[in-house]
């Protein structure tokens, strides 16, 4: 099944974050709602992906939402 994953540069690093994991189906792209909602996802998982690559373990404090970890059913 297709899967999209966003993770940042140093996915390499077993300890590097996954911010999206998720399953892929037709239907994601089946009308403009749906896919609005899936490019927003990989959007939110994008932007949080940069900012992690920048932070440091310290520097975590004060995020201002959560990061976008979404799993789709399998």
């Amino acid at each position: 099944m297709p899967r999209i994953m966003v993770t940042t540069e140093n996915s390499e690093r077993p300890d590097a974050p996954v911010l999206l994991d998720e399953t892929v189906y037709p239907e994601h792209l089946t009308d403009e709602h749906a896919a609005a909602q899936l490019v927003e996802r990989i959007g939110w998982a994008v932007i949080d992906a940069t900012g992690e690559e920048g932070r440091t373990p310290a520097g975590r404090r004060g995020m201002q939402r959560p990061r976008a970890r979404r799993r789709a059913p399998e």
